[in-house]
């Protein structure tokens, strides 16, 4: 195993998590079992994923450096439980199955990490905890949201941030303060077919996040509609839109879906 005052080989970007507590923090709060199906994005050389061995069934660790897929490969050769995937994980093809994640990302494609698996791959990702950079995740749980797929997160998400991690915990350590995410799949009342269409709907009013709940809703709804959902749902109208929580944000879409014929849906 790497010593904390090593250097990796070839290092290519990417901060090691070498701190056990960690480590084992992740893997705890992913309420993990034996017949769970576990990625470890950014494997690295393993850290994660030899102690993601004792709690698991299967963990595909996905790693692009050809030198640390090699080094993985021959570290974990003798293991069937472990799968070695050598490539950049936007181009992974994703288990048709459920499963977690518990990983330690890299950071420069974080966004487009949470979008394959929480809206392409909504409805097999049971979530995980995942260690990243520390503004990104500050965002994720915000209770003022601008960014639509945010929204779309917490409407199918809980989503939680543990704690901020000390750049010592990583190997070299990282610029940028990191944090400890905690994700669980909420049991939901909205179809995951119907995921493209509720991204729009709420990208539709975001688009001027500053206005009012009132005006935002009148271009959907009628007068008498408003009335009846802002009661129903506990919504302000003297808010603006971006206020709304996700189950409000949720609960316009299922009444939308209801009363307003589909011609009139944002698209």
């Amino acid at each position: 195993m790497t010593k904390k005052n090593s250097i990796p080989v070839r290092y290519s970007g990417q901060h090691f998590t070498i701190d056990q507590e960690l480590i084992k923090d992740a893997i705890d709060q992913a309420n993990l079992t034996q017949h769970d199906t576990v990625l470890d994005i950014g494997a690295g050389k393993g850290f994660f994923t030899v102690q993601l061995l004792e709690n698991a069934n299967k963990i595909i660790a996905i790693e692009n450096d050809f030198a640390l897929v090699k080094y993985l490969r021959n570290r974990f050769l003798s293991n069937q439980s472990v799968q070695i995937v050598g490539c950049d994980f936007r181009s992974f093809t994703i288990p048709n199955c459920p499963f977690k994640v518990v990983s330690n990302i890299p950071y420069r494609i974080t966004s487009e990490i949470f979008k394959i698996l929480m809206f392409d791959n909504i409805e097999n990702f049971l979530g995980g905890s995942i260690v990243l950079q520390s503004e990104p995740a500050k965002k994720m749980i915000s209770n003022r949201i601008y960014n639509p797929i945010t929204v779309f997160y917490q409407t199918f998400f809980d989503i939680k941030l543990l704690y901020e991690v000390n750049p010592e915990s990583f190997l070299p350590p990282p610029t940028v303060k990191s944090a400890l995410l905690i994700i669980q799949r909420k049991q939901s009342s909205l179809d995951y077919e119907l995921k493209g269409k509720y991204l729009t709907f709420i990208s539709f009013f975001l688009k001027k996040p500053e206005m009012l709940v009132n005006t935002a809703l009148k271009t959907l709804f009628r007068k008498n509609q408003i009335r009846i959902i802002s009661k129903k749902f506990g919504i302000n109208l003297s808010a603006q839109i971006f206020c709304l929580t996700p189950n409000q944000w949720r609960n316009c879409f299922l009444e939308m879906l209801k009363i307003v014929p589909e011609k009139f849906h944002p698209s």
